[in-house]
């Protein structure tokens, strides 16, 4: 059906019903609900119609009830945001700030809810943003779709434009996605210590959907230098809580690289990198003369007793990038769909010896 045969559909139903529902009018004409929600948009910007949660009345519907706030105030849409509690206060925050920033600028606003990082809070806390009325959503669900056949499903069934945020889709998950290449920031970490001359690089990484990532990066980098095999820990998913036993696991990793001979690690994230070399200078081992330490995250990391460098994700661009392709979308934009990896940059600092001790690579 061609776009003006559905607008008169909409128009001569509107005239019929009083109100058209936007979810029915899909299942009738066959075609998907964003389609259908950017015809109702084109219409009200006529001043043919005027939009409401989940469908459309007519303009001189007085006596209807009013409008959802988010179309009434001005701004043109309102958009989902699914974060992962764990993740704050640290990683997240800046991608919320990067998105808020964009959604102003572009006149829309952003309704933010927390997940406990399970398949079924994922699920509830989407069902209570779909109920708010948002026209898109962001999601950071607990599983990547890629390696989560039950996260993609539920992804795929959802009849809103979605946008992953540091989650990879699957090659079956309908959904856009913005994340940070941190295969990439991984490989630039090994690759600078190799350049100053460190051989034995390990590896201590905290069990997040980041962790995968991290490992290739670090894996290719130790290949592609010629670097000798070195030891490489995670802390499981579950003990990011306990902060003792953390550190207890970080103490024997560094028993474990000292009598290894390693003499630079990767670590993920800032407070383990911080902990470790706050024991290790306890122990009378020098950093970065004995043992250089790059951190991942780089929240804090200029905070550490020996101010760490680190890889910083674009998380600000991150937050920025997803509300724009978003927005794009439900735009009606007919470009191909976006898949985009951005690149951390690495922030020289003390800890890893290098002669420039501030400023960054890219």
């Amino acid at each position: 059906m061609l776009v003006e045969q559905r607008h008169q559909f909409i128009l001569r139903e509107l005239e019929r019903n009083g109100s058209v529902s936007v979810t029915e009018m899909a299942q009738e004409l066959g075609v998907s609900t964003v389609t259908l929600r950017h015809d109702v948009r084109e219409l009200a910007g006529r001043g043919l119609l005027r939009r409401v949660h989940g469908g459309a009345i007519p303009l001189d519907a007085g006596s209807r009830p009013a409008p959802a706030p988010h179309e009434s105030g001005g701004e043109r849409y309102a958009l989902g945001m699914l974060v992962p509690a764990s993740r704050l206060p640290y990683y997240f925050p800046d991608i919320i700030r990067g998105a808020q920033e964009a959604a102003r600028a572009r006149g829309v606003r952003i309704a933010v809810a927390f997940s406990r990082e399970n398949a079924d809070e994922d699920r509830g806390q989407l069902a209570q943003l779909q109920k708010a009325g948002v026209d898109g959503v962001m999601l950071s669900p607990a599983s990547h779709p890629a390696s989560s056949p039950e996260t993609e499903r539920w992804i795929n069934e959802l009849d809103l434009p979605v946008v992953l945020v540091e989650r990879l889709a699957g090659l079956a998950t309908r959904a856009e996605q913005v994340a940070s290449d941190h295969a990439r920031g991984a490989y630039l970490a090994v690759a600078h210590l190799a350049s100053l001359g460190r051989r034995r690089i390990g590896l201590l990484s905290q069990q997040t959907p980041t962790h995968p990532r991290l490992l290739a990066g670090f894996e290719q980098a130790i290949q592609d230098h010629g670097l000798e095999p070195a030891p490489v820990h995670v802390v499981p998913a579950g003990d990011d809580h306990d902060t003792d036993a953390v550190d207890a696991q970080v103490a024997r990793y560094l028993d474990t690289v000292t009598s290894a001979g390693v003499d630079a690690l990767l670590v993920h994230n800032d407070r383990n990198a911080i902990s470790l070399v706050r024991t290790a200078l306890a122990r009378g081992i020098s950093v970065p003369a004995d043992l250089a330490v790059v951190s991942y995250d780089d929240e804090v990391a200029s905070l550490a007793d020996v101010p760490l460098t680190a890889v910083s994700p674009p998380r600000h661009a991150v937050g920025a990038t997803a509300v724009n392709m978003l927005i794009d979308r439900l735009d009606g934009s007919d470009e191909p769909e976006r898949r985009l990896l951005l690149a951390p940059r690495l922030v020289i600092r003390e800890s890893c010896g290098a002669r420039e001790a501030s400023g960054s690579r890219p």
